[in-house]
């Protein structure tokens, strides 16, 4: 059976992830970003699985009760700490005291820079141009390569098609999938990381300015 790849998830939400849907008989290969952690005084690696500005997603080796307190090394001298608020399925979700700056977390990983940022996810209106047909859609996800949203039934695979951000110029792509009103979207060309980091910032202060108000 062929492994699909399960990558380390972002997003600039200020809410800790929820708890993971069940999949049922699908076998992931992990690439999950490893980090350190700080419990009870001991120290030990965990999978991070999900991580937003809020709160974060592991898998620990050890079993950790809900209520403790906890803290992960992220990059190296980097610490963040929370909550263990639930565990399920041998995955704790963890709520940290305060926010952090996950685009700043993303600039670089620990062995340098990245040649490629993971999947991101957010919140935003993109709108998907297929010839004369303009579709207001929701972005779920982004990365250079791609980006998953949320919209208009009439959209089909295999089109070509135009999408449009705030903050992001025009793209052109390909409808690779669809699944029910969600469709992904390859770009035929790789986003910069600069022009996809200063549109995440963007998106960042916008998130933070209506969290403010």
């Amino acid at each position: 059976m062929k492994h699909q790849a399960e990558q380390t998830l972002y997003s600039l939400s200020a809410d800790a992830p929820a708890r993971p849907d069940r999949r049922n008989g699908e076998r992931y290969l992990s690439l999950l970003r490893v980090g350190a952690l700080l419990i009870d005084g001991r120290r030990e690696l965990c999978l991070v699985r999900n991580l937003s500005a809020g709160g974060m997603l592991i898998r620990p080796y050890s079993p950790i009760e809900a209520g403790v307190a906890v803290s992960v090394e992220l990059k190296h001298g980097e610490i963040v700490s929370g909550i263990a608020r639930w565990i399920e399925d041998g995955l704790v979700g963890i709520a940290f005291d305060k926010p952090i700056d996950v685009v700043a977390l993303l600039t670089a990983s620990d062995d340098g820079p990245q040649p490629r940022m993971p999947r991101i996810e957010l919140s935003c209106t993109a709108w998907i141009r297929e010839d004369a047909d303009i579709y207001r859609t929701r972005t779920l996800n982004i990365s250079q390569g791609g980006m998953c949203v949320e919209g208009d039934p009439r959209l089909r695979p295999d089109t070509k098609v135009i999408v449009s951000l705030a903050g992001l110029g025009p793209i052109d792509g390909l409808v690779k999938w669809k699944d029910g009103e969600r469709y992904g979207i390859g770009f035929n060309r790789v986003l910069a990381v600069s022009e996809l980091m200063d549109f995440l910032r963007q998106q960042q202060r916008l998130a933070n300015r209506c969290a403010v108000a």
